[in-house]
């Protein structure tokens, strides 16, 4: 048996328990990275119920710095970017203490290689020792922070607009310096290296996957939801800005258009942490739930599953949750990009509030298309969306021996 070899592995949130899009993808990379490497985690708690799963990560890793960190306080603590001339994300994800831990564990256990999960953790590779920098971006954040800049009013418009632009000379740089940077779609790696030319060669797609044994529609699930009309699901972290949109949108432009015709139709929002945005739309056909124990259920029973995003970089893994449990899925064109799946047979995909509502009526109106595209959705996750089959592009950048044996040519300095 290979003896397993230390890898420092640093994540911008603890990636347990997997219970939310990043963590779903940083959980499953930990894991499968653990099977062939002595893990040494770097990582932040920024919420107090994730404090009670530190001492979990124990069974994937040798050795952990877990940090807190309060987003209030972190928010207060970026602005200090605006004086340095940096992207906010960077100082929001700044801690001394966990940069002197990466030189020390770097050192005491002579580790050559790292990833980053996510473009922030990328400073804190700035260690000589290491010969294998892989970054996984997963998203092209810097273009996120433009996109919502389109949204808002001076000054949060010109903020953002400031933090897309810094923060894409900071992702350019940090490319740079790496020997391998990963997006999670190809529309997305696209989109970075239109931006960053310079660094096409390195840049690879990881997809994500999603785990089809226990988002399964084989077991038998309690119906969580009372007696009464269809029920039309969205899930996923709802304090998350972009499905904060996605349901405010929905509920102004698609809801009511919806309830004329089914007075009966529930839109049930499930997932952790709802802003008072979110709270605001409880109410006559609209039902929050806040955290729940187990989202399958809800997926299990739920009639059609809908994720009406505007603001989407990359495949959405509530989508590929609930088309691994064969549930009828209506998507918007966002979340649809990059996603292998056909409209009309695997799920629908919907352009505009029109469509979404023509779509829902339909799969409504037809128990027999909801069955079989609940099955052809489930047929193609098993097809293409394997975690193991995705997660191998990371292992053959990293078991490229060639490539560790001196320092990256282009390493420099990452903090400003």
């Amino acid at each position: 048996m290979t003896e397993r070899t230390p890898l420092l592995y640093l994540v911008h949130r603890i990636p347990f328990p997997p219970n939310k899009g990043d963590k779903v993808r940083s959980f499953n990379i930990l894991r499968q990275l653990a099977r062939h490497h002595r893990i040494f985690l770097g990582t932040f708690v920024d919420h107090p119920d994730d404090q009670r799963h530190v001492a979990q990560l124990s069974e994937w890793c040798e050795e952990l710095r877990v940090v807190s960190l309060s987003p209030g306080v972190s928010r207060l603590l970026s602005l200090r970017g605006l004086l340095s001339g940096e992207a906010l994300s960077l100082p929001y994800y700044r801690d001394a203490g966990l940069k002197q831990w990466v030189a020390e564990v770097v050192s005491r256990h002579a580790i050559r290689q790292a990833v980053a999960f996510s473009g922030p953790m990328a400073q804190y590779l700035d260690q000589p020792a290491l010969q294998r920098r892989i970054i996984d971006f997963c998203d092209v954040d810097s273009a996120k922070w433009s996109q919502y800049a389109g949204d808002r009013r001076w000054p949060m418009s010109w903020l953002y607009r400031r933090e897309g632009a810094r923060l894409l000379a900071f992702e350019r740089k940090a490319a740079a310096s790496a020997d391998a940077s990963l997006f999670v779609t190809e529309a997305e790696a696209g989109l970075f290296t239109r931006a960053a030319p310079e660094v096409a060669s390195r840049v690879s797609v990881m997809q994500n996957g999603v785990d089809a044994t226990f988002f399964s529609p084989d077991p038998v699930f309690d119906n969580p939801y009372p007696a009464g009309g269809p029920v039309v699901l969205f899930t996923g972290a709802m304090d998350y800005w972009p499905n904060v949109d996605a349901v405010v949108w929905f509920c102004a432009e698609m809801l009511p258009r919806l309830r004329e015709r089914h007075p009966d139709l529930r839109f049930w929002i499930v997932g952790m942490n709802p802003s008072p945005a979110v709270q605001a739309l409880a109410g006559e056909g609209v039902v929050v739930t806040g955290t729940v124990p187990d989202v399958r259920p809800y997926l299990a029973h739920a009639d059609v599953v809908v994720a009406p995003l505007r603001i989407a970089r990359g495949i959405q893994n509530k989508v590929l949750e609930a088309m691994a449990m064969a549930r009828p899925v209506v998507i918007s064109s966002a979340p649809a990009t990059g996603l292998e799946a056909v409209s009309g047979r695997d799920c629908e995909i919907a352009h505009g509030a029109e469509e979404f509502v023509s779509r829902i009526f339909a799969l409504l109106a037809d128990v027999a298309l909801r069955r079989s595209m609940g099955r052809s959705a489930r047929e193609r996750v098993l097809e293409r969306y394997s975690w193991e089959a995705h997660l191998s592009v990371l292992e053959r950048l990293l078991g490229d021996e060639a490539a560790v044996t001196a320092p990256h040519p282009h390493h420099q300095n990452l903090h400003p």
